[in-house]
């Protein structure tokens, strides 16, 4: 199978410090992947490379067998790479089907469409105009509810669940999420979740997650990859992954074994 994504031999240094060195990741199409380690793993270094905003020193990135090591975001966002973020990027003084109306319209406005096609005008991979397709939307992801609240106001998990929305509009071929469970409560990070891989799940949607939370990475991730130091620390199956020796010492620490505490204690 051919990699959606293929990243080989990526270094970035800042000033003295390493951030990323000799990473070589491949992903297949319609795979979860959750990317885990501690704060100043190379993480976020790494995503940042993936989608543009950074520049490796060296080595190459390819999606979908193009090269991309040199795009900028907005290119890299055009061929089928999106991301929500750790903070959400919303409008806040827009209701939430606002928000999702202006992410539909930049996708009709970035179409040739928008300029020559007569009647109402569609959104690509929408089959509808964007107030539509935005409705449409906030049914999938369970923001009907909060239809006409302003952004700024909602609860984090809503913000993070509408970021999404906002991410999928684009009808992107992969998704990476950073951090989608951050600032969330224990009570809602499953719900939300559930809603975001259901979503991906009906696009046919490729996901690279963020996530310093093991529960959440060992119930919806297929492959684990781990960071430590600017480099792969171990890269595989999770129940592998989550249980390497050194992945457990310098990574996850006591939240495997809460984990694992917390499975034995359901079986009883």
């Amino acid at each position: 199978m051919t990699p959606i994504l293929d990243a080989q031999g990526l270094c970035k240094k800042f000033g003295a410090v390493t951030a990323a060195w000799g990473i070589s990741i491949s992903i297949d199409p319609d795979t979860v992947v959750g990317l885990i380690g501690t704060n100043g793993a190379g993480k976020t270094t790494f995503v940042n490379m993936v989608t543009g905003y950074l520049k490796p020193d060296s080595g190459n990135i390819h999606f979908k067998g193009q090269d991309v090591t040199a795009l900028h975001p907005r290119q890299i966002t055009r061929l089928g790479i999106c991301r929500s973020f750790q903070i959400p990027q919303l409008y806040d003084s827009l209701t939430v089907l606002e928000n999702v109306v202006v992410a539909l319209s930049i996708v009709l406005h970035n179409s040739k469409r928008a300029w020559w096609r007569r009647g109402p005008r569609i959104v690509p991979g929408h089959q509808a105009p964007p107030v539509a397709a935005a409705e449409i939307m906030l049914d999938r992801f369970g923001l009907r509810p909060y239809r006409t609240s302003r952004a700024g106001v909602l609860p984090e998990g809503v913000r993070k669940l509408l970021d999404i929305a906002m991410a999928l509009a684009v009808k992107p071929e992969m998704l990476i999420l950073d951090e989608p469970t951050s600032g969330v409560s224990t009570d809602e990070k499953f719900g939300i979740m559930d809603t975001v891989m259901n979503a991906v799940r009906s696009h046919g949607v490729t996901v690279l997650f963020v996530e310093h939370d093991m529960e959440i990475v060992s119930r919806y991730a297929k492959r684990v990859i781990a960071f430590y130091e600017g480099k792969v620390l171990a890269d595989g199956a999770p129940s592998h992954v989550l249980g390497d020796p050194d992945v457990r010492k310098y990574v996850v620490g006591g939240q495997v074994a809460a984990l694992d505490a917390s499975k034995e204690s359901a079986r009883a």
